[in-house]
């Protein structure tokens, strides 16, 4: 009688693999299937590969940005729990985000705009290609595109917004303004009196000390800062942290209208349980 190893895996032919490095002891493997992208834009190194597990994925200076198997995560975990606690969502913000996951997400929702500020247009034009959830998000009557830094058309724009979402990549490079305290000043600015902004900050496992100090700078700023998780697997510790900031709109009371159709990962039941902290996460 013979027993199989249920985690054995089969032979395979050596093939090249990515590296992340998401610490200084360990990170994250992708074994390349496909060369789908490389190249150097004028702000950063954008690569695409096809692998096995997560299908096409987009990294950006060496950094996992989003894949095809579980960007739903993120994307629904940034947009949603916002979208839902303001009763009447019309004009919406999206700062960076240039993979279009977060516009595609916005888009299901009753809006009347939605206008996304990407610095880096080879980013959009390399998503358009690969991820086929941007260009029809693109094509939207209510989206607009801004090749423009982020920082700069928040202290220059005179309309003001529902919702701002900062769809940011790590505090490196271009990023590392969209993770400052004047950065979120000038947000508060162009916000509307019940607005929402809702960003990403972090990993909740490594990122630990960089969530504590972002809360110490945002509580002065907003009634409510409410942080929340959820999980993103490709994403150092695969516990993502992301903060909710608003004046009027309280986070814990639940979605403010039925939670749209469709979803994968996003619900009522998500939202409620999301903003409940571990002791560790709690000031």
């Amino acid at each position: 009688m013979s027993s199989v190893n249920p985690f054995s895996r089969p032979k395979q032919r050596p093939q090249e693999i990515i590296w992340e490095e998401q610490t200084p002891a360990s990170g994250i493997y992708f074994r390349v299937k496909k060369w789908l992208h490389r190249e150097k834009s004028a702000f950063q190194k954008i690569e695409v590969v096809e692998n096995e597990s997560y299908g096409r994925v987009l990294l950006l200076d060496g950094l996992v940005q989003t894949t095809e198997a579980d960007e739903f995560f993120y994307h629904e975990m940034l947009v949603h729990p916002a979208l839902h606690a303001h009763p009447a969502p019309e004009q919406v913000l999206i700062i960076g985000g240039g993979d279009g996951g977060a516009l595609r997400e916005v888009l299901k929702h009753q809006i009347k705009k939605a206008i996304m500020v990407e610095i880096d247009e080879r980013v959009v034009e390399v998503a358009k290609k690969f991820f086929p959830w941007l260009e029809p998000a693109l094509r939207d009557s209510r989206a607009e595109l801004l090749i423009a830094d982020g920082k700069d058309f928040v202290g220059s724009t005179k309309q003001k917004f529902d919702v701002i979402l900062v769809d940011s990549s790590d505090p490196v490079g271009p990023s590392a303004v969209l993770h400052q305290q004047g950065f979120f000043s000038s947000l508060r600015k162009i916000l509307r009196p019940r607005g929402i902004i809702a960003a990403q900050s972090g990993s909740a496992i490594f990122h630990h000390e960089t969530v504590r100090l972002k809360r110490r700078f945002l509580e002065p700023m907003f009634r409510y800062v409410n942080f929340y998780v959820a999980p993103v697997p490709t994403y150092p510790g695969g516990l993502w942290c992301y903060v909710f900031l608003s004046e009027r709109v309280n986070p814990l009371r639940g979605p403010a209208k039925p939670v749209i159709s469709g979803l994968k990962y996003y619900s009522r039941a998500i939202h409620r349980a999301s903003f409940s902290l571990p002791p560790f996460l709690n000031p």
